[in-house]
C-alpha cells in the first residue's frame, strides 16, 4: 500500500515497526493539560487522564505484565477501559479486547484460544444494558497458562460473527496510526476543537480507532451517552456547543429517524455509520429529521476503514481513503494489504500474495469510487437462475411497515426474517413482493419477529440457525406462505 505518513510515528520508531510503547505518549496522550478529552459522565481532561494510565501501568506492571506480553481486556466502555487499554500499549504490551457481554463460557473460550498472560476484568457488574457506560474498577488477574506474544502485533481482536464463528484478527501499531492518518486526511471528520457522541463498540474497530482513538489523537472530545436511547442520544448531542458528530451502527441512525420530533440540534454536522448496508431510503429520512448528511464508511476488523461518503453525496458509492489500493477479482472487492490480517492462519481465500480477500462484491467506477454491494456469498442459485440475496432485502426493506430485514439461503432455499410495523399485514408484504420481484427470487418462508436478533455490535445476526432458532421461539408470529 501506499500513502502512509511517517511523519505520525515518533523519531525512533521505524514506519514497520511492531513496538507500540512511546506513540500512546506521543500521540495519544498529548496536549495541554487541562483540555478536556473524554465525557463519560463527567468530563476528565488529558492531565487526570495521563495520571489515571501511568496508576494503571504500574498495577499491570505489578500483575507481570511488560514488554513483549499479552493482556486481555474484559471491560465495559469506561473510563478504566480508556486508562487500561492505553496503559498496556505503554507498557509495549499487546491487547487482546473481549466484549464485556460474553458469556462466561464465551470469555473462557477466548482465553484458552488467545492464552493472555493478564485478564482484565471489572470488580463491578457492568451497567444495565441500555447505559452507555459504566464506572468500574479494573482488576488485573495474571493467568499461570498464560504465554508472550507470538507475533509483534499490537492489537487482537475477534470478529463480529455476525455470519458465523469469530476470526482472530490483529494488527500491528505501525497498521493502527496508518489508519488515524487516514482520518486525519477526511476533512469531514471530526477534528480539534469538535467533539464526537460515540454510540458504537470500542471494543471493535470503528467504535475502537474511528472513535477513541482518532478523537484523542485529533482532540477532539469524545462523548458517550448515559443512555443509548433516542431521548439519551439526542440529549447528549445537545449538551455542548461544539461542533458535533454521532458514529454509530444503522441501527443507531435508524433509531434516531425513527423520532418524529426531535428537539433542534443546531451543532449536529452530521452522523457516520459503518458496519452494514445502509437500506434504502434511510439517508434521505435521516436528513429529512435532522438536517444534516447521513454520511457512511466501508471498512473492516482487518483494516480499518477503506472508503467514506461522509457528505451523504455520493451513496452508495464511496471514495477509498488515502493509500487504499483496491482491485476486482471475479466481482470480489480485494484490498492490497502487506501481510495477512490473520495470526496463525494459512487461508489463500482470505489473504495472498499481498491482497486481502474482502468476500464483498462490489463495482470500482472509473473515477475511483467503490461501491459495495453486499456479501459475495449473497449470490445464490434457485434452479438454475442466480438470486442476490440483497436485493431481495432492499426489496424487503423498501416495502410500507417494513422496519428491518435478513434474508439467508439455507438448505436451498431462501427464507427472509423480518420486523415490522404492529398493524402490518404479511399478505401485503407478499403482495408488494410479488409486484417487485420474479417469483424465483421470492422468500419460501417470511418469518415475522418483535425485533431482529443483532450481534453485541449492533450488526443484524446473518446465521440461518440462529435466526431460525429465534423465529421457533416467537412461532405465532411466523407464517410459511405457499410455495410458488
Amino acid at each position: 500500500m501506499t500513502g502512509f505518513s511517517p511523519s505520525l510515528l515518533p523519531a525512533a520508531f521505524p514506519p514497520h515497526s511492531d513496538t507500540p510503547d512511546s506513540w500512546v505518549d506521543r500521540l495519544l496522550l498529548a496536549g495541554p493539560g487541562g483540555e478536556e478529552c473524554l465525557h463519560l459522565g463527567a468530563p476528565l481532561d488529558r492531565d487526570a487522564l495521563r495520571t489515571l494510565v501511568a496508576e494503571q501501568s504500574g498495577r499491570l506492571a505489578a500483575a507481570g505484565l511488560g514488554p513483549g506480553g499479552t493482556a486481555a481486556l474484559r471491560l465495559p466502555p469506561s473510563v478504566a477501559f480508556v486508562a487500561v487499554l492505553l496503559a498496556c500499549w505503554r507498557l509495549g504490551a499487546q491487547v487482546a479486547l473481549l466484549d464485556h457481554r460474553l458469556t462466561d463460557h464465551e470469555v473462557d473460550a477466548a482465553v484458552a484460544r488467545l492464552a493472555p498472560q493478564v485478564l482484565v476484568g471489572s470488580a463491578h457488574r457492568s451497567a444495565a444494558a441500555l447505559r452507555g457506560f459504566s464506572e468500574v474498577e479494573p482488576v488485573a488477574v495474571s493467568l499461570a497458562e498464560g504465554l508472550p506474544a507470538r507475533t509483534g502485533h499490537a492489537l487482537i481482536q475477534l470478529s463480529s460473527g455476525s455470519t458465523g464463528p469469530a476470526k482472530v484478527i490483529a494488527r500491528t501499531a505501525a497498521d493502527l496510526l496508518r489508519e488515524l492518518d487516514c482520518y486525519r486526511r477526511l476533512v469531514e471528520f471530526p477534528g480539534e476543537g469538535e467533539r464526537v457522541v460515540l454510540l458504537s463498540s470500542v471494543v471493535h474497530v470503528l467504535g475502537l480507532v474511528g472513535g477513541l482513538l482518532n478523537s484523542l489523537h485529533a482532540r477532539a472530545a469524545l462523548t458517550v451517552p448515559e443512555r443509548m436511547t433516542a431521548a439519551g442520544i439526542l440529549a447528549e448531542v445537545s449538551a455542548s456547543d461544539r461542533p458535533t458528530t454521532v458514529i454509530g451502527v444503522p441501527f443507531h441512525a435508524e433509531l434516531l429517524a425513527g423520532t418524529v420530533a426531535p428537539p433542534p440540534l443546531p451543532r449536529l454536522r452530521r452522523m457516520v455509520v459503518a458496519g452494514e448496508l445502509v437500506r434504502p431510503g434511510l439517508p434521505a429520512l435521516f436528513t429529512e429529521r435532522y438536517g444534516v448528511p447521513l454520511g457512511t464508511m466501508y471498512g473492516m476488523t482487518e483494516t480499518g476503514v477503506i472508503a467514506t461518503d461522509l457528505s451523504g453525496t455520493l451513496h452508495p458509492a464511496k471514495q477509498p481513503v488515502h493509500g487504499m489500493e483496491l482491485r476486482l477479482v471475479k466481482g470480489e472487492l480485494q484490498i492490497g494489504a502487506a501481510s495477512s490480517p490473520y495470526p496463525g492462519l494459512d487461508d489463500p481465500t482470505r489473504w495472498s500474495d499481498g491482497w486481502l480477500h474482502t468476500r464483498d462484491a462490489a463495482e470500482l467506477t472509473a473515477d475511483g469510487l467503490v461501491a459495495v454491494l453486499g456479501r459475495l456469498d449473497s449470490q445464490v442459485s434457485i434452479g438454475g437462475l442466480k438470486v442476490d440475496l440483497t436485493e431481495v432485502e432492499q426489496t424487503l426493506t423498501a416495502l410500507p411497515g417494513v422496519r428491518e430485514v435478513v434474508v439467508v439461503f439455507d438448505g436451498g432455499a431462501i427464507e427472509a426474517y423480518l420486523a415490522t410495523e404492529p398493524d402490518t399485514d404479511l399478505a401485503t408484504v407478499q403482495d408488494g413482493l410479488a409486484r417487485r420481484l420474479a417469483a424465483f427470487k421470492r422468500p419460501r418462508r417470511l418469518a415475522r419477529l418483535d425485533r431482529l436478533p443483532r450481534t453485541a455490535t449492533g450488526k443484524l445476526l446473518r446465521d440461518p440457525a440462529a435466526l431460525r432458532e429465534t423465529a421457533t421461539a416467537a412461532r405465532p408470529a411466523a407464517t410459511r406462505p405457499a410455495d410458488d
